[in-house]
């Protein structure tokens, strides 16, 4: 076992995208709020590093509205080709305004575009008025840069658990479990 599960972590991510698995980055995010209700969506890890697993999204989401009343959740990356998952559970901040204005420079233009266009998880009258709104703000940033829009940014989940899964036969799977202590992880064995 690794010692670090960060790198161990992110070799795993980049064997999974060498073998195929598509996408390799895509995890189940899970977030409850003041309602105590769950609620689980699949988002796109953009970033992991010492201090975190960062994804990004519309600040007035039903995710983020959830993650504004409990900033705790659970991402669970699933890579059945490799026969492993693993989960990483942990505290929620925002990343910092540079950061998210250059990952959102990094993003196609159309994507920037429906940034601006689709006020997340909020109703719609139709499909049209997604489509017209997209058009309308092509036309206005026309030979532009597209800006990060104030309500658009990203979230880093930093990990106090981390499990590790590995499909064995006869359902004796491995279990192994980080927790992050004051004086680094200690590494737990779990019965299948």
């Amino acid at each position: 076992m690794n010692d670090d599960p960060i790198a161990r972590f992110r070799e795993l991510l980049t064997h999974a995208q060498q073998a195929g698995v598509q996408p390799h980055n895509a995890a189940a995010l899970a977030t409850t709020g003041r309602d105590r209700r769950p609620a689980a969506r699949m988002v796109l890890l953009k970033d992991v590093d010492e201090t975190g697993f960062v994804f990004y999204t519309n600040l007035k989401s039903r995710k983020a509205r959830q993650l504004a009343a409990n900033p705790r959740a659970s991402l669970c990356f699933w890579w059945p080709q490799l026969q492993r998952q693993i989960r990483v559970e942990g505290r929620i901040e925002l990343v910092g305004d540079r950061e998210a204005d250059e990952y959102f420079a990094s993003r196609p233009r159309g994507s920037q575009i429906a940034a601006w266009a689709s006020h997340q998880s909020s109703k719609l009258a139709s499909r049209d008025e997604l489509i017209a709104a997209v058009a309308s703000l092509t036309a206005k940033y026309r030979g532009q840069k597209v800006p990060r829009p104030p309500y658009w940014s990203g979230y880093r989940l930093m990990a106090d658990r981390i499990e590790f899964w590995k499909e064995q036969p006869d359902r004796l799977h491995e279990r192994e479990l980080y927790t992050r202590h004051a004086n680094g992880w200690k590494i737990a064995l779990l019965a299948p």
